[in-house]
């Protein structure tokens, strides 16, 4: 397996006080997001060449490769993601730290990792000391003893996998997730900054068309993933906006103060649009670009939609979430796994690779048959013991059978079979 741990020294950047830059859109659980490479990068190797000895070619097998992420240790995380969630209720960090990956994502770039996306970068000092990214050192103090416990996933799933989770335990969507992420393995990778949203810009509704249509999201999705502001504050120490405390946050849970979103702001649901709609409790933040989701015409079809109908807004926040956190990926196996059915629980890649050229004993026949695999017709995925397979294949063989062709009816004996049969009622009947 290829290095995927940073050293925890590079992980953590040194304090630095808050800059002007900080007052970018650096909101807890903001509008941000991110992409990653991984060690076990495999393609599929094509046999080319002539023929092997005595004119045959050499035929391919299956062979299983590892993915970049093991699925036994992603399941287990989140196992551990939980438990945190329950006692830290670092929801809201967590959902901010897998967009912020995610978020640098340029559509317009194809090289990896230069188009940003959700490739972990987000781990290395250049990145995390960007503006936009005031705070997240804390997401990553709570999550690293699950990746140090864990070596066999990428830091890119487990911040994708921490922010998800975060989501589904504060009452939201099951999220279609998938993974298999390549981190990125240098400082020297992450993305320039400035590619995250403000929370303040001069013309709100032009700046989140501006970010959001550069990572290929479209209106619809920009005010669907808004509402993930349901959830978290913004501190003024971090982003430069909202008070240091009001009374839903004075208390805690978690570190007392900022301003929140909605009064419930660890529960996930659709107050965030209600609650900008109507503009009635002064104790609730109001940023310049979730006004906008109400004033803008178009974005407005979408915000008084999900402020009626939060089944509506669940669905389409679940598939835009999951968009975002595969932004920019390059995923290994190239079509991801999921943790929610088998092909994740294997989580491996198949690939081509040459066998060796029969022999000469051949003797120049040419090519032979493709060897007998019991496997290949059994409706189960898990492989069967090569007892199970001898047994298998004789019993099939011996009732005429072979791999290469169904078994042929025997209408005569069937025929003499029903004959007999009647034959012998009709001498019951007699007697």
């Amino acid at each position: 397996m290829a290095e995927r741990l940073a050293s925890s020294a590079s992980l953590l950047p040194s304090a630095a006080s808050p800059s002007s830059s900080t007052r970018r859109a650096a909101v807890a659980s903001g509008l941000r997001l991110r992409p990653s490479p991984s060690r076990f990068s495999q393609a599929a190797r094509r046999v080319r060449g002539g023929a092997g000895a005595a004119g045959v070619v050499p035929r391919l097998r299956v062979v299983r490769c590892m993915a970049a992420s093991e699925a036994a240790q992603l399941k287990s995380a989140r196992e551990d993601i939980k438990e945190i969630l329950k006692t830290t209720y670092c929801h809201p960090i967590l959902v901010r730290l897998g967009w912020h990956d995610s978020g640098t994502y340029d559509k317009n770039i194809e090289e990896w990792p230069q188009r940003g996306g959700a490739d972990g970068s987000l781990r290395f000092d250049p990145e995390l000391s960007h503006g936009a990214n005031a705070g997240l050192t804390n997401a990553l103090k709570l999550i690293q003893p699950i990746k140090d416990k864990y070596p066999g996933i990428t830091y890119a799933d487990l911040f994708q996998l921490a922010s998800a989770t975060a989501i589904e335990e504060a009452g939201g969507p099951k999220l279609p997730m998938k993974y298999g992420r390549v981190d990125i393995t240098a400082p020297e990778q992450c993305p320039p900054e400035g590619r995250l949203p403000d929370a303040g810009p001069r013309l709100p509704a032009e700046h989140l068309r501006e970010v959001f249509y550069r990572m290929g999201l479209d209106d619809k999705e920009i005010v669907a993933l808004s509402g993930a502001h349901t959830l978290g504050r913004s501190r003024p120490d971090r982003s430069g906006w909202g008070k240091p405390e009001t009374k839903y946050t004075k208390d805690g849970p978690g570190e007392p103060g900022g301003q929140s979103w909605t009064a419930e702001w660890l529960k996930f649901d659709n107050s965030y649009f209600k609650d900008i709609k109507e503009q009635r409790d002064q104790e609730l933040l109001v940023l310049p670009t979730d006004a906008a989701l109400f004033d803008d015409p178009s974005f407005k079809v979408y915000a008084e939609k999900y402020a009626e109908d939060q089944e509506a807004f669940f669905k389409d926040y679940a598939e835009a979430h999951a968009k975002l956190s595969n932004l920019g990926a390059k995923f290994d196996p190239p079509e991801g796994f999921s943790l929610d059915d088998d092909k994740g629980a294997v989580a491996t890649e198949e690939k081509a690779v040459a066998d060796p050229a029969p022999t000469s004993d051949t003797n120049g026949a040419g090519p032979q048959p493709e060897p007998f695999v019991a496997a290949k017709y059994s409706y189960k995925k898990r492989e069967l013991s090569d007892t199970m397979k001898q047994k298998i294949r004789a019993e099939y063989e011996g009732l005429g059978g072979s791999p290469n062709k169904p078994m042929k009816s025997n209408y005569f004996l069937n025929i003499m079979i029903v004959i007999a049969g009647l034959a012998f009622l009709t001498s019951l009947a007699g007697n």
